[in-house]
């Protein structure tokens, strides 16, 4: 990508996000059903790790990674719609550069922490599933803790290097974001120098931030199934493969929006695909997370009712 000519050398100070939609009108719907669907995520993830909390049977190393994946959900949603219905109530769609680059800086802290902890998720199923006799040893709570921190000193990496890498951009107009909140494929198309770097890196990172934890969950899941279908019994294959199953659900969709969102060399022309992919990113993939590990979960289900019904777990 060639460098983009400046503005007579003025530099932006403030974006300009239009949000979902440009029209007055429409902004009470949008700040209603998004204010809903924050209160619905906050609710439904602090509820899965009140539950893991309270609930003796969830002491378990699985839900203690489902207890930190519901707290970074609470956290990504948090980053984008809190500031975007502030907006929308104040009806002021400016937000200051430094502003911008904090909230980029933080979604991409979150997510990348999910990325490892789904990962993380996936290795303890293998291990319980496929090395059973071990599982204790291999996954114990020094594991636990280590594979946390990994977890968050890589994306905290990663964050960084994005955030650096953008504030070395210059800005010089115009300055109109077609979204409701800061990312880096919007800030490289409004960027007035070469963003080729920015592109190659965030491809790169995204490959070793996606790409790696897909192959070893991949990996995983195809040891698990071998070792489910070596079960005799028809209620033990399904059992198995009912603790595995709400997992793989909020892999595919967790990966599969992420890696169309960032994975697409040279793609300069946003749309409204773009938008609809970052809402499924930062509303509905945090929204339906609570929803699918308890769906099938008896155990999970058990311990929510207990949590909204204030009842003491049996001795």
């Amino acid at each position: 990508m060639q460098p983009k000519p400046r503005a007579n050398g003025t530099t932006v100070t403030e974006f300009i996000l239009l949000g979902l939609v440009e029209t007055p009108e429409l902004w009470p719907l949008v700040f209603i059903l998004f204010l809903l669907a924050y209160m619905t995520t906050v609710g439904g993830n602090l509820s899965i790790l009140a539950a893991v909390l309270v609930e003796p049977k969830l002491h378990t190393h699985m839900y203690f990674f489902l207890g930190n994946l519901s707290v970074m959900d609470v956290g990504c949603i948090s980053v984008t719609i809190p500031s975007m219905l502030g907006r929308l109530l104040a009806h002021r769609l400016t937000v200051p550069y430094g502003a911008c680059l904090t909230q980029l800086f933080f979604f991409h802290l979150l997510a990348g922490v999910d990325c490892f902890l789904l990962t993380a998720m996936a290795y303890d199923r293998f291990l319980a599933i496929c090395q059973p006799l071990t599982y204790s040893t291999r996954m114990n709570h020094s594991v636990q803790r280590i594979l946390v921190a990994s977890s968050w000193a890589c994306s905290f990496s990663n964050a960084l290097t994005h955030t650096v890498a953008t504030s070395t951009l210059r800005f010089c107009g115009p300055n109109v974001i077609d979204n409701f909140y800061c990312d880096l494929p919007q800030l490289f198309q409004l960027s007035c120098s070469s963003t080729q770097i920015n592109e190659l890196l965030l491809f790169a990172l995204s490959f070793i931030m996606a790409g790696t934890p897909m192959a070893l969950i991949f990996t995983s899941y195809i040891n698990v199934a071998a070792a489910v279908l070596r079960i005799r019994s028809a209620e033990g294959r399904k059992k198995a493969f009912s603790t595995c199953s709400s997992h793989l659900t909020v892999v595919a969709m967790f990966y599969g929006t992420g890696m169309f969102n960032y994975m697409r060399l040279g793609s300069t022309k946003l749309s409204d695909k773009d938008k609809a992919i970052g809402i499924f990113n930062t509303v509905i993939n945090p929204m339906l997370n609570p929803l699918i590990y308890s769906l099938r979960n008896p155990d999970v289900q058990a311990a929510l009712w207990r949590v909204l019904t204030g009842r003491r777990p049996a001795a």
